[in-house]
């Protein structure tokens, strides 16, 4: 019998969820660096909108403890319906169960906070009671200590959840850069989110390729400029 999970992700067999990106979230988060995981998370939602995968935000009690979902991510997805539930648990909300099923896809990107509850028990029961396989983006989770977050990876891993990293769900989406398509968007995506690498990218364009290069803070388009070599 074939393994569904040797298919790689694609922008025609997965789609996404977000489970509560929002602050008093985020205050526990002893993982990952905050801002780091926000940056993730964002990286993450863009590639997704980018990719036009079918996404889910899904948010807990709101007005009474988490506060909103971070503006950053809402900025990308402006007009998307904010599942709001009361359990932990995104699994057992019905509304969560249903926006899954009318995506119609069986594999299904998970980000979310925390790892060691809201991720943890939607990836089990989505495995045992949906028949999902699950693709968990560790580096756009957080939990609420290192050990919380390895532990609960590990747990999930055991139990069939496929550990991902968000740049490795982008470009497995991507898979080919003859794709030109989402060449540019994606490219775009490194450039603002990818640290390092995306500074070898726009190293590349400017020093290598000569791409023009331009102000910070301007809109104003220059060629590379060579400083002079200072005489004596």
């Amino acid at each position: 019998m074939s393994n569904p999970k040797l298919d790689v992700l694609s922008p025609h067999n997965s789609q996404m969820i977000f489970i509560d990106h929002q602050p008093q979230m985020a205050f526990g988060v002893q993982s990952i660096d905050r801002q780091v995981l926000k940056n993730n998370t964002v990286a993450l939602a863009k590639a997704a909108k980018v990719f036009q995968i079918p996404t889910i935000i899904t948010t807990v009690e709101t007005e009474s403890f988490s506060g909103h979902t971070y503006p950053e991510l809402l900025d990308v997805f402006p007009t998307q319906d904010i599942l709001e539930r009361t359990s932990m648990n995104s699994w057992d909300d019905q509304k969560v169960r249903d926006a899954l099923a009318k995506n119609g896809r069986k594999k299904v990107v998970v980000a979310g906070l925390w790892t060691e509850v809201c991720n943890n028990s939607f990836a089990l029961c989505a495995m045992l009671e949906g028949d999902y396989e699950i693709y968990m983006v560790a580096d756009a989770s957080g939990g609420t200590s290192k050990e919380a977050h390895d532990y609960a990876m590990q747990r999930m891993i055991q139990a069939g959840v496929v550990p991902v990293t968000w740049q490795q769900v982008m470009l497995e989406w991507q898979r080919d850069w003859a794709n030109r398509e989402t060449y540019d968007a994606v490219m775009d995506i490194v450039k603002e989110h990818s640290g390092a690498y995306g500074m070898g990218v726009d190293y590349a364009y400017t020093m290598v390729h000569k791409a023009a290069a331009r102000l910070a803070g301007s809109h104003t388009t220059l060629a590379p400029v060579h400083a002079p070599v200072r005489q004596g």
